[in-house]
């Protein structure tokens, strides 16, 4: 069976009636015994205090808000190359996603980097191209909303992805390229001087694994959303047309 055949909305939907209640469920889970676990089961950090525990959240959702643009991109090129109707429909449900664990990652960050830094923010390289893709999330989303042809929408906003992408690499690897930035490296590294302590990490796998199965579900609940509501525009349209 190709991979392709789940482009039909009717496969789609299907799929989804079945996936859609696990994934939900395994999210409500392992979010729920990943933050407590961390937040309420783990000591306080020698150098950062409780503070450290702002990770069990700033973590995965800084992941998911790189990464969601990197879904929208892939599933835009899709839309771009093969004219996949839920591809383009993925994307566009996305990204409200996205752009929400964006702001969850700004906000935690400035939580955290008050007590750390001395600041709330600072233009440092990471954060500044961190908020730079949420201006890009809030534009993708508002041109959806502002072109009323839905495939001229889709192609503008795959064009938008495209470019938007540049700051979603830079927002993951600026650490890399600008060492003198005041963000610490990653959290979770190969480097055993830089990976947090197994005590933080493993409550941090299972906070991520909900907050991603967390992500699964809500685009696909967004998507089928999506679908349900091009079905009935077609449908408006054909009667106002037989009425005509």
């Amino acid at each position: 069976m190709s991979l392709w055949e789940y482009a039909n909305p009717r496969r789609f939907m299907r799929l989804t009636d079945i996936v859609l209640p696990w994934s939900a469920g395994g999210a409500a889970l392992l979010m729920t015994v990943g933050l407590i676990w961390g937040f309420f089961f783990t000591p306080d950090d020698y150098e950062q205090g409780s503070t450290v525990k702002i990770i069990f959240i700033h973590v995965p959702a800084a992941m998911l808000a790189i990464n969601t643009w990197f879904m929208m991109l892939v599933t835009s090129l899709v839309w771009l190359i093969r004219r996949h109707h839920v591809s383009a429909l993925a994307a566009k449900a996305a990204a409200p996603v996205g752009v929400t664990m964006t702001l969850i990652a700004l906000f935690t960050g400035a939580i955290w980097g008050e007590p750390m830094w001395g600041t709330y923010w600072a233009w440092d390289p990471r954060l500044t191209s961190f908020m730079i893709l949420f201006v890009f999330y809030l534009g993708y989303i508002a041109l959806w909303a502002a072109i009323e042809d839905p495939d001229t929408a889709a192609d503008l906003t795959s064009i938008l992805c495209i470019v938007g992408s540049v700051f979603a690499f830079l927002s993951r690897y600026a650490v890399m390229f600008w060492n003198q930035g005041l963000h610490q490296g990653a959290s979770l590294s190969l480097d055993k001087a830089q990976h947090v302590a197994d005590v933080f990490s493993n409550p941090l796998y299972v906070s991520i694994a909900g907050f991603i199965l967390f992500f699964i579900a809500m685009v696909l609940l967004r998507t089928r959303t999506e679908i349900r509501a091009r079905r009935m525009s077609a449908l408006i349209a054909r009667e106002r047309q037989e009425a005509a």
